[in-house]
């Protein structure tokens, strides 16, 4: 069986793991596991604190610092509905492999294990990870950072294998993501002033961050991201349980995606300062952040080996791209970082995902070739 084949069968084996963020991914882990040890590897698992959940580490080459990082999530996002066949049947069809995760992002990990036996004649230092619950905050890849920092192994360099259509991306935006809760003093309708409406505190602070993404716009209304500016987004808002009751309750979730770390201080003493005005305006009114997560950007950088490595290979110019991967969290340990993956960003988290067959033979024929250069 071809390499190619080799990694359409091994998708197929992934995608029937439904690795839903809010699910389990061992199994899957130790599946992988079990067939890079098979091929050689140094393998390590690291589980969460459930145990249910767990980062893979494996590692070809001599046992030294430098080297290079193979980057990949486990995790996927939920189905949902619209789909034309089962999300976790992997369907082949008209040069495209159908299923969810082919293209976000598990098409790029089949491709680097089924790469696995030229990794294992590297010279240089060659590590596969695939982490757990990127997908909601980049849990996984946090608590794998904290180990490598402190224990190893420590890569020269990062290739994350998010889908690119197999273009060099060197930058993106942060991804800060939180849930403000608001507690109020519940009552009968008709007797609005004696209680706190959580409600209409929820709205207010939907219009303060409002008011704020506008602040940032006008801070950056130049430069290389698309849009230029750092972005803020009110993805949910729930309060209350009834018309004619008083909301005791609410919750509003929402992101920013700062370019730098001067907007996100920003954007936080702005609503300290607002937090405590409305605490004051209010008394009594609980208005409490819970950080979801706050992952860094991807910053473009004059000396990036990873990227010059793969321009050299794929060709092309390097890029950006507005969304957040893991990409920052390997940058901030010292590594060199790019994004590079097969699929298109447009097919993720969508009804009928795929990753086209011409995109997983492009991302082999990479692979093998950068073996080949390490």
């Amino acid at each position: 069986m071809s390499v190619f084949e080799q990694a359409i069968a091994l998708l197929s084996e992934m995608v029937a793991h439904p690795t839903v963020s809010d699910r389990p991914n061992r199994a899957l882990a130790e599946l992988l596991a079990e067939r890079l040890v098979g091929q050689g590897a140094r393998v390590s698992l690291f589980p969460d604190a459930s145990g249910d959940k767990a980062n893979l580490v494996a590692s070809f080459g001599p046992q030294a610092e430098g080297g290079l990082m193979l980057s990949g999530h486990l995790d996927v996002v939920p189905p949902g509905e619209g789909w034309s066949s089962d999300p976790f049947q992997l369907r082949r069809a008209e040069g495209r492999l159908y299923g969810r995760g082919t293209c976000d992002m598990k098409g790029f990990n089949a491709a680097c294990v089924a790469m696995a036996p030229r990794f294992a004649t590297c010279g240089a230092p060659v590590h596969l990870v695939f982490t757990h619950d990127e997908e909601v905050g980049c849990l996984g890849a946090r608590a794998l950072a904290e180990i490598l920092a402190r224990e190893g192994p420590r890569p020269a360099m990062a290739i994350i294998g998010e889908p690119t259509r197999m273009r060099v991306i060197e930058g993106h935006k942060g991804c800060h993501e939180y849930t403000t809760r608001f507690t109020g003093r519940d009552g009968h309708g008709s007797a609005p002033d004696r209680g706190i409406n959580a409600a209409q505190a929820a709205a207010r602070f939907a219009l303060r961050l409002e008011a704020l993404a506008r602040e940032l716009k006008a801070m950056r209304p130049e430069g290389v991201f698309d849009p230029p500016w750092a972005t803020m987004s009110v993805g949910r808002i729930a309060a209350g349980t009834a018309r004619n009751v008083i909301a005791g309750q609410a919750e509003v979730e929402w992101e920013m995606r700062p370019v730098d770390a001067a907007e996100a201080s920003h954007v936080k003493r702005q609503l300290a300062a607002y937090e405590a005005a409305e605490r004051a305006a209010h008394p009594g009114l609980g208005i409490e952040t819970e950080v979801f997560g706050e992952v860094a950007g991807l910053e473009p950088r004059a000396a990036n080996a990873a990227r010059d490595l793969l321009l050299a290979i794929v060709g092309g110019t390097p890029g950006l791209v507005p969304f957040g991967t893991e990409a920052g969290i390997w940058q901030a340990l010292g590594m060199d970082a790019v994004l590079c993956g097969p699929g298109d960003i447009a097919q993720a988290h969508r009804p009928d995902e795929y990753l086209e067959e011409r995109q997983l033979a492009a991302c082999l024929d990479m692979l093998d070739v950068l073996a080949a250069r390490l």
